[in-house]
């Protein structure tokens, strides 16, 4: 297991994740939906984000 490539992933996933979870929300709002978040509730879908993105980058043997 290469821990130098596994980091950096874990990484880019968890810097991506807050990027696109905010996208999403934007193109909600503009698009008429009002989304009001609490700190908790952003902070697990932050997580999950990270995981599904970290789980696209791996690759599949």
């Amino acid at each position: 297991m290469d821990y130098k490539k596994s980091i950096l992933r874990l990484v880019i996933s968890l810097i991506l994740s807050p990027i696109i979870v905010y996208i999403v929300l934007l193109a909600a709002k503009s698009a008429g939906a009002s989304y009001e978040m609490t700190h908790g509730e952003t902070f697990i879908i932050w997580l999950l984000m990270a995981i599904v993105i970290n789980l696209s980058l791996t690759k599949k043997a």
